[in-house]
């Protein structure tokens, strides 16, 4: 199989999916490797270490798509790269197809093969460790008056306490934040709406971390206090209610500032809105809002080691196995199937978007496989099956 890298191209994004180590790995197995020039140099590999394992540098994204069997990134497609898809290529990238509706029309018209990377993993992306414990720190910056909030530093000094922070949701990406706020000396509220883990948090954090059953009422009852809210809730994209409304803000303090981790518009925090690196920051009714959407872009060197080697078995089965027996040994490879061949078989995008769909398994032909890797569905978000030809109806309400 021939296996291009692409270069990402989305503001303020230097992450790259595959490093020389897994592309070395690919062409011992016998694949071809092309690599944009440029893809990996800011994440701190350069053209010369991708030459040296055996794969080839191509200047162009065009080149990539023209010559490539699977395409794979870090970010969405972006509406540059639309006519360049071939009919039957496979794509490996963070789709968001829920979200992107333009996106998935045109990988439906193209006929394309694509797999949505958000829901391949089995035990968490290390994108959402990295976002968590970095979106605390960028909240940490924007506390200080400088940068526009309210002159809080984060840890005590002598004759003055330190910053009084809430986090929201206790995954991987919250406790990430927690780790980095705690250690940092601020007073911290963990909340979650699952008992058991928030048993587990009060077990592995210190002293300077109490945990509250996340609901409306219990943030209201607080907010008053918090000089910073971390926002790291995957909010179901079919809810229209919000943990924290914009009428809520006028709760909290001038200057004090809110990080959406999870980066929803119309999620968790009702005022967000996406922002970039360059310009990250925006303020509603006194509250500094940090609403970056691609955080890990920030430390790119890091991320891409830990998410390439993430992603890489899924990779190298496509290109070892063929997608039918990757996807059939591997169900998180298969829930993250989002088209085939011009079929929609992504189920939380089909109730946003009103679509029909068919399931993965339907597509592959595995409906009556006995021995399918089963795993938990990757959204709440659910459809009533109906006949193919006819919209699938939300049956989540």
């Amino acid at each position: 199989m021939i296996i291009g890298v692409l270069k990402e191209i989305k503001s303020g994004e230097s992450r790259v999916i595959m490093t020389p180590i897994e592309a070395g790995e690919l062409v011992a197995d016998g694949h071809e490797v092309l690599v944009q020039s440029g893809a990996g140099v800011k994440a701190g590999f350069e053209d010369e270490e991708y030459i040296s394992v055996g794969a080839e540098i191509r200047n162009h994204m065009k080149e990539i798509y023209q010559e490539s069997d699977m395409v794979v990134k870090v970010k969405e497609i972006e509406p540059t790269e639309y006519e360049m898809i071939k009919e039957g290529q496979i794509i490996f990238t963070c789709i968001h197809p829920a979200a992107n509706r333009e996106e998935v029309d045109t990988l439906l018209e193209r006929k394309a093969i694509a797999f949505t990377a958000e829901d391949t993993h089995r035990f968490g992306s290390p994108n959402c460790e990295v976002a968590g414990k970095l979106g605390a720190l960028m909240g940490v910056n924007y506390l200080l008056s400088i940068n526009g909030g309210r002159g809080q530093l984060i840890c005590g000094i002598g004759g003055a306490p330190g910053a009084n922070v809430l986090v929201l949701g206790a995954g991987i990406v919250g406790k990430g934040a927690v780790e980095i706020v705690s250690a940092l000396g601020a007073q911290v509220t963990l909340m979650d709406v699952n008992i058991g883990t928030l048993r587990h948090c009060e077990e592995i954090f210190p002293k300077n971390v109490q945990t509250m059953f996340s609901n409306q009422q219990n943030i209201k009852k607080i907010l008053s206090r918090m000089d910073l809210v971390i926002n790291c809730v995957k909010w179901p994209k079919h809810r229209k209610d919000h943990l924290i409304t914009k009428d809520m803000l006028r709760f909290m303090k001038k200057g004090s500032v809110i990080v959406d981790v999870s980066a929803d518009v119309g999620g968790a925090i009702e005022t967000y809105k996406p922002t970039t690196h360059e310009n990250p920051t925006y303020e509603i009714d006194g509250v500094i809002h940090y609403g970056v959407d691609n955080i890990p872009g920030a430390a790119p060197h890091t991320t891409s080691i830990a998410y390439a080697a993430s992603v890489f078995p899924h990779l190298k089965a496509i290109a070892n196995d063929g997608i039918v027996e990757a996807c059939k040994r591997d169900g998180y490879l298969r829930r993250s199937l989002t088209v085939f061949k011009g079929t929609l078989t992504h189920e939380e995008a089909s109730v946003i978007q009103n679509r029909s769909w068919k399931t993965p398994e339907e597509v592959l032909g595995l409906t009556d496989c006995v021995d399918l890797d089963h795993v938990p569905k990757a959204t709440t978000t659910s459809v009533k099956k109906k006949d193919s030809s006819k919209e699938s109806v939300c049956n989540c309400c």
